[in-house]
């Protein structure tokens, strides 16, 4: 039960100080991690701290410590669960090592990116996460010659940012090789835009793992991402019906790929195989259950973390660093009808 400091304001620090038996200062150097704070009192003034329910004033200790010990993460608005599943982890861990985040969401467009670096910037943070693999946010990003660290959530290296995600280019073989090796000879991949860096790699990894097997190569369907465009690529492949598998370049045009092939009584795997990537939570729930990349974005998002306090601390960082993927194999894929 908290002490009834006042019913009306918020506990301050001079609340904390009178409750723990110690002064302000001594309150302020525990909040700071001080070293000169004796085990005993500072577990003392921590207990009143959650008692009370104390809150620092993050402006405050800004100025007192010339440090805000914000980290600010650009995304994009109207993320899907990858990108939210990174935030919710950098979040995590940026407060269990005594940071706090602030959220920047953007459009494509140049001017709305520079207005929320601005924001970021006019917040004293100390680094920037990017999860935003567009080429123009770098670009940007360049212009704009920002003096704090940056982490670019991404497969590229770049002269200014580090770089951390999953290898794109890597998922995209093993999606490829795993249809070439069930014996399909005829695969069709529908890519993203490709001005979104991942994209780009997955259409890249996809043209290097047929040209290695020596295939004829269509070209790759380009498309928005979308489970609306997977559906109207697979409207559109069934006219033709020159293939016998599909990669997608993420699961949400796979499922578009599956309702249209399932509203034509097309069987998938038995004559249509396909490939996702991601590994969405609703992959192995679809029907059928989808063959799919994964990445682990709980992962990223704990790295990207690591990478900047490594940064902020001085510590040796590695400017770019891949994460292997992972091949999930599930019932979407088979060799073909004919085999």
């Amino acid at each position: 039960m908290k002490p009834d400091i006042d019913k009306v304001r918020a506990p301050n620090i001079r609340d904390v100080a009178a409750l723990a038996g110690v002064s302000y200062q001594t309150v302020s150097r525990v909040l700071n991690d001080s070293p000169s704070i004796r085990p005993a009192t500072r577990q003392r003034v921590l207990d009143v701290i959650e008692q009370v329910g104390y809150r620092p004033n993050q402006a405050a200790r800004a100025l007192v410590t010339s440090r805000s010990r914000a980290i600010g993460v650009l995304t994009l608005q109207n993320v899907h669960f990858g990108p939210q599943t990174m935030v919710n982890a950098i979040e995590v861990e940026a407060r269990a090592a005594g940071y706090r985040l602030s959220i920047a969401s953007t459009t494509r467009a140049d001017g709305d990116v520079r207005a929320s670096l601005d924001l970021l910037t006019n917040q004293a943070v100390e680094a920037i996460i990017v999860i935003a693999p567009q080429r123009k946010f770098f670009d940007v990003i360049d212009e704009l010659d920002l003096d704090v660290p940056i982490v670019a959530l991404d497969s590229t290296q770049r002269t200014r940012a580090h770089s951390l995600s999953v290898d794109q280019f890597a998922g995209a073989r093993l999606a490829t090789r795993h249809l070439i090796d069930l014996g399909h000879r005829h695969i069709v991949h529908v890519a993203g835009p490709q001005d979104w860096i991942e994209a780009d790699e997955r259409m890249q990894g996809f043209l290097f793992e047929m040209g290695e097997a020596e295939l004829s190569i269509e070209p790759p369907i380009l498309g928005d991402l979308t489970a609306d465009f997977g559906y109207l690529a697979g409207r559109e492949l069934l006219r033709r019906r020159d293939f016998t598998a599909v990669f997608a370049a993420n699961d949400l045009m796979a499922v578009g790929l599956l309702h249209a092939f399932r509203e034509a009584d097309v069987d998938v795997p038995r004559e249509v195989s396909v490939v996702g990537f991601d590994d969405a939570p609703t992959a192995a729930h679809l029907w059928p259950p989808l063959t799919t990349v994964r990445q682990d974005f709980e992962l990223i998002g704990r790295r990207a973390i690591e990478l900047v306090i490594a940064e902020l601390e001085g510590n040796e960082v590695v400017d770019r660093t891949l994460l292997a993927p992972e091949l999930i194999v599930r019932a979407s894929t088979d060799r073909p009808w004919f085999l």
